[in-house]
């Protein structure tokens, strides 16, 4: 695990951009992929059919121009988003609401080891042994967010984590 504070030349820079980075990111996997062009992809945990079938399709789309994929390792969408990246030669960045050593959801293990083992990147501004709470999760979307140009949202409640991620783009 590397430690990037946010005065690090790694740090990614379009994160210093938004209201309250944060002071320094916990890194596992590629670093460069910090500061490559990124698009995050967002979306509910109880997807439909028609939700999975154009996360794949933008995931794929996306990455094979060499965008990075940017999402929370949740499942739905978001583990869609990440599966579809790596399966088409892309990159991922996985951003953590919990310590790097606290893989969250658990479901979601073997993707964790996928993403690095095919070049991705693992982030959070928790240290190890921080646990994945709900209250977590909102500042982390603005974390997905900021690192990426922008955010693309399939399926999605009103009051949802990922229209939370969206409006931090705004």
């Amino acid at each position: 695990m590397t430690i990037i504070k946010n005065s690090d030349n790694r740090y990614p820079q379009r994160l210093l951009d938004i209201k309250n980075p944060p002071k320094q990111l916990y890194v596992e996997g590629n670093i460069e992929l910090l500061n490559n062009k990124s698009l995050a992809i967002v979306g509910s945990r109880k997807c439909t059919s028609y939700g999975i079938k154009y996360a794949k399709e933008f995931a794929s789309k996306i990455s094979k121009n060499n965008i990075t994929i940017v999402s929370g390792l949740a499942i739905g969408i978001d583990t869609v988003a990440h599966e579809f990246s790596k399966n088409c030669k892309g990159k991922t960045i996985a951003v953590m609401g919990c310590g790097l050593d606290q893989i969250y959801p658990k479901e979601n293990g073997e993707l964790y080891k996928q993403i690095l083992e095919d070049g991705g990147c693992i982030i959070s501004e928790y240290a190890n042994g921080t646990k994945a709470d709900t209250k977590k999760f909102p500042k982390r979307n603005r974390i997905i967010s900021g690192i990426s140009m922008g955010v693309l949202v399939i399926e999605a409640t009103y009051r949802s984590g990922s229209t939370i991620t969206a409006k931090y783009r705004t």
